[in-house]
């Protein structure tokens, strides 16, 4: 494991006792016991509504009742978990819009500046999502064949850049940014690594530099298909093999659920090619809102439902629909993440942060401007 990796664990550690201990006040404030029974002060159910990102609805549909058994059994509450699945750029609109959850996950905290700058402009005053913890990690990655890669030793975006520079044939795919978080995020990447700077340092002038748009613009001549998800090149690579699709930019997950499945297939597996200068991790942040709507018994029910997502039996059965943990004390499960899956158990790669809602915004808009003309 990196040291930088080491260190967001740390600072994640470090939010957690942090959330415990604020948990403990407000547990002493609202749930006074004189006995086992006995609670004073406390209402007789609570529903908090959880708008979160897709990707997560197998896992969340799975374990979310037994948290509220778990809540009911404890508190001596009723407790009601409405879960409402969207797409993580949706569920900003949706917000903007006026929906009210009480909890916000969106795939990846790219999305929190983005919609914290928006609110600001729409309503004014303070940041709406000021503080959040990670539920589960999913790095993105480039996906490829295994001969094509090792044949080319393929290690990030400035390297298929260079193959097409020196004339060298693929098909290149990742999901329409506008349409999705993944698409978002190998966008980000794909500028980052053409200007030489993290997310987190990008400026507009970084991005609107001609080299780097032309670096971006090159890359995507590639492109065959702009997908609404990444799940769909995945499957869509299985069924139609390495004429149909050479690399494609999705989660790790993806490549997990079908790296075997295109080696019985094809005789070559897909496996996962994590950026030599850097990815992003679909972290899903697991944000409490800071808004009028939310009270202080939804926000109380909130806290310990995020204690539930990172205890341990949550945290593995996250690892079975391909999430890693994002609790550090949670194992790895070698089953599933090792080479012979297409992925790695450890990462040894630069962890990256997102860049400002302003520079996304601009990313986003200039998707017109890069992407193949004829897809």
């Amino acid at each position: 494991m990196s040291m930088r990796i080491r260190r967001g664990y740390l600072a994640f550690l470090t939010g957690f006792v942090i959330g415990v201990v604020v948990a403990s006040i407000i547990s002493s404030i609202y749930l006074r016991r004189t006995g086992s029974a006995t609670i004073f002060g406390k209402p007789d159910s609570i529903e908090i509504i959880f708008l979160y990102s897709s990707e997560k609805q197998g896992w969340l549909e799975e374990v979310t009742p037994e948290f509220e058994k778990e809540f009911a059994t404890r508190f001596g509450i009723t407790v009601h978990v409405k879960l409402i699945p969207a797409g993580s750029h949706e569920s900003v609109d949706m917000i903007l819009r006026g929906f009210k959850p009480t909890i916000w996950s969106p795939a990846s905290s790219i999305w929190i500046p983005y919609l914290n700058k928006k609110w600001q402009e729409e309503y004014g005053g303070k940041a709406i999502a000021r503080e959040w913890v990670p539920l589960v990690y999913s790095p993105i990655v480039i996906a490829g064949w295994k001969d094509f890669v090792e044949k080319y030793n393929i290690t990030g975006f400035l390297d298929m850049y260079n193959l097409i520079k020196n004339g060298v044939i693929f098909k290149w795919g990742h999901p329409d940014p506008r349409l999705s978080n993944g698409g978002t995020m190998i966008t980000i990447l794909e500028f980052a690594e053409a200007a030489g700077k993290k997310p987190e340092d990008l400026t507009i002038d970084d991005i609107t530099n001609e080299t780097v748009l032309h670096i971006v613009r090159t890359i995507e001549s590639a492109a065959v298909m702009y997908g609404k998800s990444t799940g769909f090149f995945g499957s869509w690579a299985v069924e139609s093999g390495p004429d149909a699709i050479t690399l494609f930019g999705v989660y790790e997950n993806i490549v997990i659920e079908h790296s075997l499945d295109a080696k019985k297939k094809w005789g070559t597996s897909i496996i996962a090619i994590y950026p030599k200068f850097g990815t992003l991790y679909s972290d899903h942040p697991f944000v409490i809102l800071d808004a009028d709507w939310v009270n202080e018994w939804q926000r109380f029910a909130a806290l310990q439902y995020l204690y539930f997502l990172l205890g341990e039996d949550a945290q593995m059965k996250a690892q079975k629909h391909g999430f890693r943990p994002a609790n550090p004390s949670v194992p790895i499960d070698e089953d599933i993440f090792n080479p012979e899956n297409g992925v790695e158990k450890e990462l040894r790669i630069r962890v990256l942060k997102p860049p400002s809602g302003e520079v996304l915004e601009a990313i986003l808009s200039l998707w017109e401007k890069v992407k193949n003309p004829g897809v």
